[in-house]
């Protein structure tokens, strides 16, 4: 090759080189996404844990494949974009009743409205004399870290009497469990019924509860574990295995924790001083610790939610006239806020939060607290300006 045709190879793989740097896409940080594994899994389990992921992300359900006859959504992941929260387009509507005695609807649909049906069939509506609320679609990661919070660290952060006086006083939800549930070791029940944590009112027990539900009553999907097919009530042949239940149960249970961001940046340390100062963590458990799980990378690891996973009072203003088990209409279970600074990524760009997305804004979000939250509200209402922002740059670093 001649002098000038290897400078001129030389300058076009140069040119190539630069032009795929700039249309291949940067590949983003552990830390601005909340998908994928914890640390620490075998080479089995990242095989199951991809096996988890296809059938949450990818799988799209259709009439062939079970969809309906009434559902939701035809996948998991269309309401958990990237594993992060819904948004007022997946927000789903849950009905029944005012008092704790159990759902009165369930024989009328309930306690899921399914909005949308395959042709020939009518969607839901919500029967009369039913109250309802509306619950966004939370994030998913972390969630195997939250589901080995023994029931004894639960109760332990539980004051039902407020005996410390510091106005707040959360309590566990209480419920019954399914025929195909387990109770987890160390579980410590009150007169028959299980300590549940997952969801917006902590109605679900654990996250096989959780995936068998939301196969049920968002998609319309029978399994063995829940045969009754959601429109007639009848049983029906299973329209999903149990492996791939199990893969989606172990993938949820693997996904990784958030991981904060600028956390020596001043303004956010000052941030977090202000929400210790506030009292926020006095629902807002900045560290819980699991217990022993079959899953080695998940055995006796400190993390950092942000969450008591208990129910508290958030007033009236947030009294749906719904409840869940053993929670009342006002109580709510106090959301994780780890991942909160990016909720908006798979929001559209934008905020929605609280229970039903009504807040557009961490501050509108906290100025919505009452109850038991009412003066962490107010002490934040007396903030400087700069003392507020630099508590909101701390949740935006979570």
């Amino acid at each position: 090759m001649n002098r000038r045709l290897l400078i001129f190879a030389i300058i076009l793989e140069a040119i190539l080189i630069v032009s795929c740097e700039r249309i291949t896409p940067r590949v983003p940080a552990d830390d601005q996404i909340l998908d994928g594994p914890i640390d620490g899994l075998s080479s089995a389990e990242k095989t199951r844990f991809l096996a988890g992921d296809v059938a949450f992300n990818d799988e799209i359900f259709t009439r062939e494949t079970g969809l309906g006859s009434v559902f939701v959504a035809t996948s998991c992941g269309s309401c958990h974009a990237g594993d992060g929260k819904g948004t007022l387009f997946t927000t789903l509507t849950r009905f029944g009743q005012t008092d704790e005695t159990g759902n009165k609807f369930l024989h009328l649909g309930g306690p899921q409205l399914q909005n949308r049906a395959i042709p020939g069939y009518t969607p839901e509506s919500i029967p009369a004399g039913a109250t309802f609320s509306r619950f966004t679609p939370p994030s998913n990661t972390g969630l195997g870290f939250i589901e080995l919070v023994s029931d004894e660290d639960i109760l332990a952060m539980a004051d039902p009497s407020d005996l410390d006086k510091d106005g707040i006083s959360g309590v566990p939800n209480y419920g019954a469990l399914p025929s195909f549930i387990n109770a987890l070791p160390n579980a410590i029940p009150k007169n028959g019924k299980y300590i549940h944590r997952f969801g917006k009112k902590a109605a679900a027990y654990s996250l096989l509860h959780q995936t068998v539900n939301a196969y049920s009553q968002d998609i319309g999907i029978s399994s063995a574990f829940a045969p009754k097919d959601v429109y007639s009530g009848q049983e029906i042949d299973p329209e999903i295995s149990n492996l791939t239940i199990n893969n989606v149960v172990f993938y949820l249970q693997t996904l990784k924790a958030p991981i904060q961001r600028d956390q020596n940046d001043t303004q956010v340390q000052r941030g977090k001083q202000t929400f210790i100062d506030l009292g926020c963590q006095g629902c807002h458990k900045q560290t819980l610790k699991t217990s022993l799980s079959p899953i080695a990378a998940l055995s006796n690891k400190t993390f950092h939610p942000y969450t008591d996973l208990l129910l508290h009072d958030m007033g009236s203003g947030l009294d749906d006239g719904y409840t869940e088990g053993s929670a009342k209409t006002s109580e709510w279970r106090t959301p994780p806020l780890w991942g909160l600074g990016l909720s908006p990524n798979s929001q559209g760009g934008q905020y929605f939060l609280m229970h039903d997305g009504r807040a557009r804004s961490i501050e509108q979000a906290i100025q919505m607290h009452g109850g038991e939250a009412g003066a962490s509200r107010d002490r934040f209402k007396k903030l400087a300006q700069g003392e507020q922002a630099d508590l909101i740059k701390f949740l935006k670093s979570l």
